[in-house]
């Protein structure tokens, strides 16, 4: 474990969690906490803990940075292996400690690592919750993330575009190439660039969640245009727009079952504190501005940023629900399966990353938000933990979440090189 400059924090108050969030007063530093996990991996027979009633396997090992799942309806599993774009610009000389902490915290999960940027495609065939099957299914891509299937058209959010590729049920390799749906912001920096996706109910547009390209503009608003946002774009066309803005980054983008609206996990800013701002899910409403850079948790200024815009603070929505600070939720998925127990229907697991910016761990777990008419209803549950061991450091961190066509939970193990698969006991 490795601790660098900054004040001491405490343990997360249950108070900043949930829908009314208590938030903290502001700290500022010149270098604020980090502290980073060792990478020391899986040793032979460990698995991370679940809760009561749930069992856990590996579906699949020795990935290459898995950071997403996508189940198809033939129950094939495609895996999406990534790394980070290579080279983001350097603007101050925090940067480079920053920078090298987080190289650490991926467990080298930057560019340059073992053959990863593409997508592998997992086959139970007989059922024991173990792919015997493996094959790569889509090479050479550029930092993928998200992966959606809309009749025959299979759809990759690369983070530089999105792409299309004609799909046949049962296929376990893409022979055809792909034709652009509609470029994405990308380099040369490049600061946020997981991009989310998810179809309409009706699949006529897509939504891509686009992240700032800087902590809290300090590499310059205009570097910002076009980012912190979620993009509606025709599906047919690759015509496209701002559905919301000023959501720093936008992961998870998921359909809530019952009222079929868009949702989104958010990573919020740094260095206002170890318990300063916190991460949240929220429902995402057309046009709609959730306060980015300007403002946190509706009217809250950030005094960092100038100038200020007084108009768009106004109107700022509060997030629905606060998962607690530096979390890094980077995954969601609604549970409308029948295999785990009835208090997961239709509710929201959560594949929280963990910190890497405060003295001691938060974060580092898959959780569960109940449901109640399409909000959030209860404390968050946790599910899936173990990824830290007694020493602090870091077997695993979860990343995407996804239910197999069985109904199981699946989670995405970027440092662990894993694809878990949770069933019921």
């Amino acid at each position: 474990m490795l601790a660098l400059a900054g004040c001491s924090d405490k343990e997360p108050d249950p108070a900043e969690i949930g829908p009314n969030p208590k938030l903290p007063a502001q700290a500022s530093y010149f270098v604020p906490p980090m502290n980073v996990a060792k990478v020391v991996g899986w040793k032979d027979g460990e698995t991370p803990k679940v809760a009561a009633g749930l069992k856990i396997q590996a579906l699949a090992t020795g990935l290459s940075h898995p950071r997403s799942v996508y189940t198809l309806p033939n129950g094939d599993v495609l895996a999406v292996e990534s790394t980070a774009p290579e080279g983001e610009p350097i603007t101050r000389p925090k940067d480079l400690i920053v920078g090298w902490i987080q190289a650490l915290a991926t467990g080298g999960g930057g560019g340059g690592g073992k053959a990863s940027n593409r997508i592998t495609l997992l086959r139970d065939a007989d059922g024991d919750g173990v792919a015997e099957t493996r094959e790569v299914f889509l090479d050479h891509l550029n930092s993928p993330f998200g992966v959606v299937l809309v009749g025959s058209d299979l759809y990759v959010a690369n983070t530089d575009a999105i792409v299309r590729y004609p799909y046949r049920t049962g296929a376990t390799r893409m022979t055809e190439p792909g034709t652009v749906l509609t470029e994405l912001p990308g380099g040369p920096i490049d600061h946020h660039w997981t991009k989310s996706l998810v179809a309409s109910e009706d699949g006529n547009v897509l939504y891509v969640g686009v992240g700032s390209n800087s902590n809290i503009t300090e590499n310059g608003i205009e570097a910002e245009e076009n980012r912190a946002a979620i993009w509606e774009v025709e599906r047919q066309t690759g015509r496209h727009r701002i559905f919301a803005a000023g959501l720093r980054n936008p992961n998870g983008l998921s359909l809530e079952p019952q009222t079929k609206a868009l949702w989104t996990v958010v990573n919020e800013r740094d260095e206002l504190g170890p318990n300063l701002v916190p991460d949240y899910i929220t429902s995402v409403k057309e046009g709609g501005f959730y306060g980015w850079p300007y403002s946190y948790y509706g009217q809250n200024l950030d005094p960092r940023v100038m100038p200020q815009r007084p108009d768009l603070v106004e109107k700022a929505i509060v997030p629905d629900y606060a998962l607690s600070s530096h979390v890094a939720p980077l995954g969601m998925t609604f549970y409308n399966a029948d295999n785990l127990p009835q208090p997961y229907r239709g509710g929201a697991f959560v594949g929280e990353h963990g910190s890497w910016n405060r003295h001691s761990f938060n974060g580092y777990k898959v959780v569960f938000v109940p449901f109640t008419d399409g909000k959030p209803n209860g404390s968050p549950q946790d599910v899936v933990t173990g990824f830290l061991d007694d020493q602090s450091q870091a077997r695993g961190r979860p990343v995407g979440v996804g239910v197999d066509s069985k109904g199981a939970l699946l989670v995405a193990d970027d440092v662990g090189n894993t694809i878990w698969r949770i069933a019921a006991q």
